[in-house]
C-alpha cells in the first residue's frame, strides 16, 4: 500500500517508482551547487567568480525547495510521520543543505558549503520509497515534536562532525607544510573553531531538550527496547556538555576537543541508528 499522501500531490507521475528520478534530480542540483561553491574559492575561477555564485545558489535553493518537497511526502501521513532509516537520514541531509546554504553568504565558508551539499546529495538518495515505507503508527503530537526535536538535534550535531573533520584536515595541512590552491577552500583555522563550538553549542542544548522531552513524553523510557537508545543518548549529552565546559574553562581547541565531539557524535549516532537497525532489521520490532 502507497503512502496516501502521493496518490494526492503526484497523480501525474502515475505512481511512486518516478520517486526515483526526483531524487536523482535532487542528487544533481545539489552536487551541481557544492561542485560550484568549491570553486568560486579557487582563484583560476576569479573571473566567473559572480556568475557561479549566482548559478550555485539559485541551483543550491532549487535543490533545498525540491528535497523539502519530496521530504515532506514520504514523510506525512494521515496519522503521524513515517520515519524510517533513510527518511531519518535525509531530514539530516536537508539540514546539511540548509546549513550549507545559509553558511555561503560567508565567502570564507564557501568551500565548507560545497562539502554541505555533496553530503546533502548523497543523504536525498535515501529518502524511502513510500511503497517500502511502513504505515506511522498514531502518534501523539508530544511524541511527534519529540521526534522532530531530535532529529533537529541528531543534524546540527552531524553539521559539527563536518566542521569537525574540515578543521581536523585544515590542521593537519598546516602541520604537514602542504601548500596548495586547495587551501582556498579552507577558512582560517580559527573560524572554524568557532563555527564548531557554536554548532555544539546548539546541538547540546536541542539534544538536552530532546533528551527532557523524552523523559516527559515517552512512556517505559527506560523499557528493554529504549534502554540503549536513552543511555547512548545521555552518554552522548554529557560528553557533548564536557566538552563545552573544558572549552570555557580551560579554553580546549585543536585535536583534542574534536576527538571528544567525534567521540559524542558516535554514541548520538549508535543510540538512533545503532538501536534502530538492531531492533528493525535483526529483532524484527517496531521503533515505537
Amino acid at each position: 500500500m502507497l503512502n496516501p499522501v502521493w496518490d494526492d500531490w503526484l497523480p501525474k507521475y502515475g505512481s511512486a517508482r518516478n520517486m526515483s528520478v526526483l531524487q536523482f534530480t535532487n542528487f544533481f542540483l545539489y552536487i551541481i551547487a557544492g561542485a560550484l561553491f568549491a570553486a568560486v574559492c579557487l582563484p583560476r575561477y576569479a573571473t566567473q567568480r559572480s556568475m557561479l555564485l549566482i548559478i550555485a545558489f539559485a541551483t543550491g535553493l532549487t535543490g533545498l525547495l525540491w528535497h523539502t518537497w519530496i521530504l515532506w511526502v514520504a514523510i506525512a501521513v494521515p496519522d503521524g510521520i513515517v520515519l524510517s532509516i533513510g527518511n531519518a537520514a535525509s531530514f539530516i541531509g536537508l539540514l546539511l543543505a540548509i546549513t550549507g546554504l545559509m553558511g555561503a553568504a560567508d565567502k570564507s565558508l564557501r568551500g565548507l558549503a560545497g562539502g554541505l551539499f555533496v553530503l546533502a546529495a548523497v543523504a536525498a538518495l535515501l529518502t524511502s520509497h513510500p511503497a517500502t515505507s511502513e504505515l506511522a503508527a498514531p502518534m501523539t503530537w508530544q511524541i511527534q515534536s519529540h521526534i522532530l526535536i531530535s532529529l533537529l538535534a541528531y543534524g546540527l550535531l552531524t553539521v559539527g562532525v563536518i566542521v569537525a573533520l574540515y578543521a581536523l584536515a585544515q590542521e593537519r595541512r598546516l602541520q604537514a607544510g602542504k601548500f596548495s590552491e586547495l587551501n582556498q577552500l579552507f577558512a582560517p583555522l580559527e573560524t572554524t573553531e568557532r563555527l564548531l563550538f557554536g554548532i555544539t553549542t546548539a546541538g547540546f542544548l536541542v539534544l538536552l531538550i530532546a533528551v527532557s522531552t523524552g523523559v516527559a513524553f515517552v512512556d517505559d523510557l527506560f523499557a528493554q527496547h529504549l534502554v540503549h537508545k536513552t543511555a547512548l543518548s545521555i552518554l552522548a549529552l554529557v560528553l557533548f556538555g564536557a566538552l563545552l565546559i573544558a572549552r570555557w574553562l580551560v579554553g580546549w581547541r585543536g585535536k583534542r576537543a574534536i576527538y571528544l565531539y567525534l567521540w559524542g557524535f558516535l554514541f548520538l549516532c549508535l543510540a538512533y541508528f545503532g538501536s534502530r537497525f538492531v531492533l528493525e532489521e535483526v529483532l524484527g520490532r517496531s521503533w515505537s
